[in-house]
């Protein structure tokens, strides 16, 4: 499939550019997208970059009904020597194909996936914002598009991939988020869709993210489906926490998003020698290590956020302040660094970035 020749239409009108210091995150995209169809017998095919439009679909597409959909999330950044950069882009069209395998979406080729969006970068390179803390937010998505009602995979689907430039997804940026812990709802559990970066994940969370927001939270900390006592992840993010001196993670369980920031902050740890675990962390522990005075930082990563603090845990009507709710040194060094590798400024060891 590498071998296709990528159509492009350019758009005959431009749109206006925000100022940078008005973005906002996922509410502003560029002028142009790319999109390419699945016809079942014939595979992927079509692969097109024409100007942003409305997408036209059958009121019978099988994504209104049954909600057979994957997305993935990733930035482009401008470095100071105008290099455009992406951070570890193969991965996430690899973790899209293995959302792929848990919908029933075929597989797609993730070499022409890179190549389009290199393309397609390209041809809208003048959003991409250079601010500090502001990037070019990279949507590519997959949605069932076969007008029929019986519950079953479709036979036809779009592969479509848009952009978006933004600021911070938090407002309050690098500063700490207050985070409160669900016990009620259940957003997964293993055997589930919780390892897949599909809608319905998302849509399960809305519920406890509104009655968060409404007592001031900026997200939800999930616990197991099961026995309601293990950490999972936040709503957008993967979490991490600093006891005595050990950053700890929960371990990847069939449940939770295997976030490539995530795997990313992981490997700098090992690499400064930070001691680093994966493993099951129960609310039980973290309570204690706050009360024994142990508990020195937590932060969540993930490609919107990057790295965001977290001053504030709310558990059992009770709130436990992080670090005297300032940002941690851990979780500041983290963000410079992978920032830095980000846009250019800290080297790269490990070869994540990719120019376009």
């Amino acid at each position: 499939m590498t071998n296709y020749n990528i159509n492009v239409t350019l758009s005959e009108t431009k749109k206006e550019k925000p100022h940078t210091d008005q973005l906002e995150f996922g509410k502003v995209f560029t002028d142009h997208m790319f999109i390419m169809d699945y016809t079942a017998g014939q595979g992927w095919h079509d692969p097109r970059i024409v100007p942003y439009q409305p997408i036209a679909l059958d009121p019978a597409s099988m994504i209104f009904h049954y909600g057979q959909s994957v997305f993935e999330g990733l930035k482009a950044y401008v470095t100071k020597n105008e290099q455009v950069l992406l951070f570890r882009p193969d991965q996430n069209f690899k973790r899209l194909n293995k959302s792929n395998e848990r919908l029933c979406i075929p597989y797609i080729d993730e070499e022409l996936a890179l190549e389009a969006l290199k393309q397609l970068i390209q041809i809208d390179r003048e959003w991409i914002p250079t601010t500090e803390g502001t990037s070019l937010y990279i949507r590519p998505f997959i949605i069932s598009t076969e007008p029929y009602l019986g519950v079953a995979p479709s036979g036809r689907y779009q592969f479509i991939i848009i952009l978006s430039p933004v600021g911070s997804y938090y407002k309050e940026g690098i500063a700490p988020v207050k985070i409160a812990v669900e016990s009620e709802f259940v957003r997964a559990v293993a055997g589930g869709t919780g390892t897949a970066k599909t809608g319905g994940n998302y849509a399960a969370s809305l519920k406890a993210q509104q009655l968060s927001g409404e007592r001031g939270y900026s997200q939800v900390l999930w616990l197991d489906g099961v026995e309601r006592k293990y950490i999972e992840e936040v709503g957008s993010m993967n979490i991490f926490f600093k006891i005595n001196g050990e950053v700890v993670t929960p371990s990847v369980n069939g449940s939770i998003l295997e976030g490539i920031t995530r795997k990313s902050i992981i490997q700098l740890l090992q690499h400064w020698n930070v001691p680093v675990t994966e493993r099951r962390i129960s609310m039980d522990e973290i309570k204690q290590a706050y009360l024994d005075g142990k508990l020195e930082e937590a932060f969540g990563t993930g490609t919107a956020a990057v790295i965001s603090p977290i001053g504030e845990l709310f558990w059992n009507n009770e709130a436990m302040i992080i670090n005297h709710g300032q940002t941690g040194e851990v979780s500041k060094k983290l963000y410079d660094t992978l920032t830095g590798i980000q846009n250019g400024t800290v080297e790269d060891p490990f070869g994540w970035s990719v120019e376009v």
